[in-house]
């Protein structure tokens, strides 16, 4: 095998372990002239690891999983969320074996009782083996729920013609206490690196990063966390092991002596792979799921701020030996606008920066674009949203995330109380939105929509006829500039405006794999 067949295979696998695998057949290729180009294949297997909803007794759990269809995705498969394990693998790391003076407390002494004896053992396992939810067909949404603080993560894993584009939501209700209001996230793949700027370690902040583990064999992982002064000095010594088939949460709070408002979380796997993300809970301010921000780049955007929100807070952190210094714009319905006073940010090297903007869109759809002054150094970024006022205020995060390239999906939305807001800063864009079958019933529908260059839109949504139940949206370019999506959940409880926003990146839903015949040709050789 010479060294071009071998370059082929290696790349191939390599993109298939992270993203799915592909089918290693391709069409042939029309004409007497076979281009010697790979082709786009739908992936053939994918996961999707959700964190254990809440700590509160109050919560009330939704799970929604959805497969847009897809051609060429094959005939058959499954796609199925099962419970993670409860093992705990660390000395001492985790929240589960650290005492903190919160409502925690109680849940960390519950969760320690049901792991002893072989028969809560086996009661776990049986658990484990049972599905939790099961999707049917693509194309419809599947739906399940939970209640109460000792609802597991989820480890989900979808095959065959159920796997190009799945996506899964889990959005939990909690009616009062630390942390109340609505809280979603998109349940997200195993990877090895995650940053998370806008975390918090103050007496007031509840703040867990959640490790969970698909694998057969061990994870082993590294928390950093950076303040307002560069890292902070760490009470954890060695790395946090999360065993096979289970989640750990940590609470940050008990990783450092430092107590600091706007806090950068790096996670980092030195030993197989996990699913991470934080859930900062607040005890005035309600809390939401906080999303990993997009890789480190020297341009980002962050979309879909609510037109309607009281304070908007920016979290950004420099990675590497160089300072950034950004420009901040907002991209509105009619254009990019530079807020007074806020015209630019400067990021020290290896420190977290905050900025406040205050009510930023001013009743209108906006979304935050950052770019380099001069020189572009790699930056990660969200925002902390509030809206609300006095003690009805709600809070929620938005990371800055990346385009959709091909095609995005976001699952359980409603006839109201859903805002898809879709920004093309960079150039006009032509997008497509399909609003699915409902889980209970209805016939899908399309819209397509022009975004002017340089704005964002808050687009009226496609219903699904005789839509019953819960549907999703799925976006895809068309043509024109790259396209930035959010969708905001809204559900007002008590006078408080509960809301949780997701960000809509590109679902990976095909991979690039060489043709067939290329293989051939050069293995001849």
């Amino acid at each position: 095998m010479n060294r071009t067949t071998l370059s082929l295979i290696v790349g191939t696998t390599a993109l298939a372990a992270v993203t799915g695998f592909a089918a290693l057949t391709a069409p042939a290729a029309s004409g007497g002239d076979t281009e010697k180009a790979a082709a786009r294949l739908p992936v053939e297997r994918t996961s999707l690891l959700c964190p254990a909803p809440s700590i509160s007794d109050l919560a009330e759990t939704s799970y929604t999983s959805f497969t847009p269809v897809s051609q060429g995705a094959g005939a058959s498969g499954t796609a199925e969320l099962r419970s993670a394990t409860e093992e705990s693998g660390d000395g001492g790391t985790t929240s589960e074996d650290k005492k903190t003076d919160k409502a925690t407390d109680k849940k960390t002494d519950e969760k320690a009782a049901d792991k002893t004896g072989d028969k809560a053992d086996k009661t776990a396992a049986g658990k484990a083996d049972k599905p939790v939810l099961e999707t049917k067909e693509p194309g419809k949404p599947a739906t399940g729920d939970s209640s109460g603080a000792e609802a597991p993560a989820l480890i989900g894993t979808a095959e065959g013609k159920f796997a190009p584009g799945w996506t899964v939501q889990e959005t939990t209700e909690v009616a009062a206490g630390t942390g109340r209001g609505l809280l979603g996230t998109n349940c997200t793949a195993p990877d090895t690196e995650f940053w998370f700027p806008g975390a918090g370690t103050t007496a007031d902040r509840t703040d867990y990063v959640h490790l969970t583990n698909p694998d057969d064999s061990t994870a082993v992982v590294d928390i950093e966390l950076y303040g307002k002064d560069g890292a902070l000095k760490s009470s954890v010594a060695d790395g946090i092991t999360v065993q096979p088939h289970s989640s750990e949460p940590i609470l940050l709070s008990t990783l450092t002596d430092e107590q600091q408002t706007n806090v950068t979380v790096h996670v980092s796997v030195r030993s197989g792979r996990v699913a991470a993300a934080v859930q900062a809970l607040d005890d005035k301010l309600g809390g939401d799921w906080l999303a990993a921000s997009t890789d480190p780049s020297g341009s980002l955007v962050l979309p879909g701020i609510p037109k309607d929100a009281t304070s908007v807070r920016l979290v950004a952190f420099a990675r590497g030996d160089d300072d950034a210094d950004l420009k901040v714009r907002l991209a509105t319905p009619s254009g990019l606008i530079t807020p007074a006073g806020n015209e630019t940010v400067h990021v020290k090297s290896g420190m977290t920066t905050a900025v406040d903007l205050g009510a930023l869109t001013r009743g209108e759809a906006g979304s935050l674009v950052l770019t380099p002054t001069e020189k572009a150094v790699p930056v990660v970024a969200a925002v902390r949203v509030v809206r609300g006022k006095g003690d009805k205020q709600e809070t929620a995060f938005i990371p800055a995330t990346g385009p959709v390239a091909a095609r995005a999906t976001v699952a359980d939305n409603s006839a109201k109380g859903s805002t898809l807001a879709l920004a093309a800063p960079d150039g006009t864009a032509k997008v497509k939105i399909t609003a699915s079958a409902g889980s209970e019933g209805g016939t899908a529908a399309t819209k397509t929509y022009t975004i002017k260059g340089g704005t964002t839109q808050n687009v009226e949504l496609p219903v699904p006829g005789g839509l019953k139940g819960t549907y999703a949206l799925t976006v895809e370019p068309l043509s024109g500039g790259p396209v930035y999506a959010s969708r905001m959940l809204a559900a007002t409880e008590g006078g408080v405006p509960g809301f949780t926003v997701q960000t809509l990146p590109d679902d990976r839903g095909t991979v690039e794999v060489p043709q067939a015949e290329q293989d051939l040709s050069v293995l001849q050789k």
